[in-house]
């Protein structure tokens, strides 16, 4: 299991995975945070970078909060 940092940015002009430091990344979505819909593209982008299913990566923790460290494996 690989855990990753992660800064969100909603309501981005365009989607984005940009890599800022060893483990630590900046991922920009178009959806504003709202029941989940960020978290799910999070999840749906990072699935894409690391070239995983998108069951394959869980957030464990920061769930309400643009700062979050995801679980990949």
């Amino acid at each position: 299991m690989r855990r990753v940092e992660i800064k969100v940015i909603t309501r981005a002009r365009k989607e984005a995975v940009e890599k800022i430091g060893e483990d630590s990344y900046r991922v920009k979505v178009f959806v504003p945070p709202e029941k989940g819909k960020a978290n799910k593209r999070v999840i749906g982008l990072a699935a894409k970078e690391f070239g995983v299913r998108k069951n394959s990566v869980r957030i464990v923790s920061g769930e309400s909060s643009n700062k979050k460290i995801i679980e990949i494996g």
